[in-house]
């Protein structure tokens, strides 16, 4: 025996070792399957989602003039003119990502080639490769939607997402917007933006950084806790939508006792009313 066919088996088994610690091959992405997808970052791939969860946009109550720029952006972007990335930030339960969704749905009435993409939080570190599969993919445009996005301690992910909304030589593709969803304006916790300038030579050079991430977008939308008139107006267009049989007053009273336990008013608490209310009065939804 040679010594080549001796050593064979083990440059076998090396190769094959070799084989299982490369990364996975990226799989063609077939856009024609769905109208959004979900960014996989371990396989390089994009998911189809036959059926987005989302909520009719006449539902959306107590939001009309933050709804109106959004929807104004999203149109622009699909006709294939310029628009502004945008951060939806605020109150919790207030429909930002519903929004989001919304928006989408208006638009792929302008243009069906209008995708939309979600990419997790924790994936944010690979929104650069993302982009480039998605720059590939023209003449589709793609809204990618990041839901309740925020940076913690010594979280550094967030360089990946300055660089590709207004900071590398190459910039955000022109196919592609991004839309993001945050409780906090700036991204980041505010006791870490004010520990930093504390203990920093120069306070406004040592913030800089961490602010300027959501300078980057060219859209700031606020979202603020729901009035009792405009908590009740969601109720009453849920049950009128949904067809649900209750006197107005006992609505009212009742809708409005739902919120005082939950200790707080939003779209969400009036959407947990309501299929509260649907399952006692035996209505579908």
């Amino acid at each position: 025996m040679s010594d080549a066919d001796a050593y064979r088996p083990l440059l076998e088994r090396i190769a094959d070792a070799l084989e299982r610690l490369s990364p996975p091959p990226v799989r063609a992405a077939d856009f024609d399957a769905a109208g959004a997808f979900i960014w996989q970052a371990d396989s390089n791939s994009f998911d189809p989602v036959p059926e987005v969860s989302r909520v009719p946009l006449k539902l959306l109550k107590g939001i009309d003039r933050t709804a109106g720029i959004l929807l104004d952006n999203t149109r622009r972007f699909a006709a294939g003119f310029p628009a502004n990335n945008a951060l939806l930030w605020g109150a919790r339960g207030m429909g930002k990502s519903s929004l989001v969704k919304a928006a989408h749905a208006d638009a792929v009435s302008l243009n069906g080639g209008l995708k939309l993409i979600e990419i997790h939080r924790e994936d944010i570190a690979s929104l650069p490769k993302c982009l480039a599969l998605l720059k590939a993919a023209t003449p589709l445009r793609f809204i990618v939607f990041s839901d309740d996005l925020s940076f913690d301690h010594d979280d550094t992910s967030y360089k990946s997402l300055k660089a590709v909304l207004d900071g590398g030589i190459e910039g955000r593709p022109t196919n592609v917007i991004f839309y993001a969803t945050s409780n906090r304006r700036h991204l980041m916790p505010r006791d870490m933006i004010d520990n930093e300038r504390a203990t920093a030579i120069n306070p406004g050079e040592a913030t800089e950084e961490k602010v300027s991430l959501s300078d980057r977008f060219g859209l700031w939308l606020g979202f603020h806790n729901a009035s009792q008139d405009d908590y009740l107006a969601m109720v009453r267009a849920y049950v009128d939508h949904f067809g649900i049989a209750i006197d107005d007053a006992e609505l009212e009273r009742d809708a409005l006792e739902w919120s005082t336990t939950r200790g707080a008013r939003s779209g969400r608490v009036a959407w947990q009313y309501v299929q509260d209310l649907a399952g006692r009065r035996k209505a579908s939804l």
